[in-house]
């Protein structure tokens, strides 16, 4: 008996499709009622930064994204689907103009670039879970700000 590649399976373009929504509405359009639709109640930021997990706090951070570089823009770069966990790791990168605070680095006009790794778990066509890592060393260092992150400041 042949089987189908994970690739052309019904549940591996369903879990496709909800990453490359979110990555499209959310990180590319900055629709943040997106994230409400997108995310399931019971919603856990396993990466919160400090925040709490849940759904209202993670919201409530991209929207400081946002609001830090108003025309912020996320592209996937690589989307990889493990349907036996229902997960999907996202690859990106990222660009915008830093028009207000951020992680302490007041507005300095500078256009910058960075990327990171999302992964995140559905169940019923929602996002559950979400882990995150990106390299906010060299966005400080675009901003002129990683000397104070040298000096302990972002410790």
């Amino acid at each position: 008996m042949k089987t189908r590649p994970a690739s052309q399976t019904g549940e591996y373009a369903a879990l496709a499709a909800v990453a490359a929504d979110w990555m499209e509405r959310v990180w590319r359009r900055r629709d943040l009622a997106a994230i409400g639709e997108l995310h399931a109640p019971e919603f856990m930021d396993r990466s919160p930064a400090g925040r709490d997990p849940g759904p209202a706090a993670y919201a409530a951070g991209v929207a400081e994204l946002f609001a830090a570089f108003p025309d912020f823009e996320a592209v996937t770069d690589d989307l990889v689907v493990d349907t036996a966990t229902a997960t999907v790791a996202i690859r990106w990168t990222a660009t915008g103009t830093h028009r207000g605070d951020f992680l302490g680095a007041a507005p300095t006009g500078r256009r910058i670039t960075f990327r990171g790794i999302e992964i995140i778990r559905i169940a019923g066509g929602r996002i559950t879970e979400r882990w995150g890592e990106w390299d906010g060393l060299d966005l400080l260092d675009q901003l002129g700000a990683a000397g104070a992150f040298d000096q302990g400041e972002y410790a």
